[in-house]
């Protein structure tokens, strides 16, 4: 079995920016800094000075405190929120919109209850510019890879709360993102049903291989699903490690818990986040 890297405190910090890796990032934050105004006029500092890389096909987790920016970083990216300073880039381009080829998946599902299953998947391949000849097959094709067969004509308030987020994954990937953002997607959902929606979503990014920044309060769940996992401190937050993770695949979530290698990355994070200010 391969090893992660030493996990050394030492070898960790102090931290350098994520080196930009040969082939073009799919996405790339240069210190990026953002900051709300107050009712008092005074400014809250939210994200300070992060720069990190995407490459094409990776799968990277953010981990962090509640409130330390991770899912601000996502609204950058998409365009949802513009940077205080520094520059939000997306296959190259600085994003000044919504960009195109990003596709955002939330904690909640937000399916629309007057469509089906099918009908909910449909929409991100209208939205994604899928021929009209060529939708079917793709919601037929993303079904059947996200085990709903037998659900296509079923109602969003006939599924449980780990069908109607494969839904809402399967509606991301009808759009057919080169990026896929998604935060805190399986946060709302039992123990055995967020392992089982880790087990999906692994499926679906091992046979569609695109690149994914996954925010998650769930460090297990990161060094299990991810590539790379990056620690952020508190507010303002900046990245304190980038982790690789040498973790072998396929991966099942289940068995991993005692893999040796799997318990030393872990500890090693709980670690970063317990670090003083």
């Amino acid at each position: 079995m391969a090893l992660m890297a030493n996990v050394n405190r030492a070898d960790r910090m102090p931290m350098s920016p994520t080196p930009q890796p040969a082939q073009s990032p799919r996405a790339e934050l240069r210190d990026l800094r953002i900051s709300f105004p107050l009712p008092d006029m005074s400014t809250l500092e939210v994200i300070s000075g992060i720069s990190m890389t995407v490459a094409e096909g990776e799968f990277v987790a953010v981990v962090g405190p509640s409130g330390s920016g991770k899912s601000t970083i996502l609204r950058a990216l998409c365009g949802l929120l513009e940077p205080s300073g520094g520059s939000v880039l997306v296959d190259g381009k600085p994003v000044s919109g919504p960009p195109p080829g990003v596709g955002f998946m939330f904690q909640k599902d937000a399916l629309l209850p007057w469509r089906t299953v099918a009908g909910n998947i449909r929409i991100g391949a209208e939205l994604g510019g899928v021929p009209g000849d060529r939708r079917e097959e793709r919601v037929a094709s993303l079904i059947k890879l996200l085990r709903l067969d037998g659900f296509e004509n079923a109602w969003p308030r006939q599924l449980s709360g780990g069908m109607r987020q494969r839904v809402s994954l399967g509606r991301l990937l009808a759009y057919q993102p080169s990026l896929m953002l998604m935060d805190e997607p399986f946060g709302a959902l039992d123990y055995q049903t967020k392992i089982a929606m880790g087990k999906e979503l692994l499926s679906v990014w091992e046979a569609e291989r695109r690149a994914i920044i996954f925010v998650t309060h769930d460090i297990e769940e990161a060094v299990a699903l991810a590539d790379r996992v990056l620690v952020f401190s508190a507010r303002p937050a900046r990245i304190i490690a980038d982790y690789k993770v040498m973790l072998p695949r396929p991966r099942h979530m289940r068995s991993m818990r005692g893999d040796p290698a799997f318990t030393r990355l872990t500890e090693a994070i709980w670690s970063d986040l317990a670090l003083p200010e």
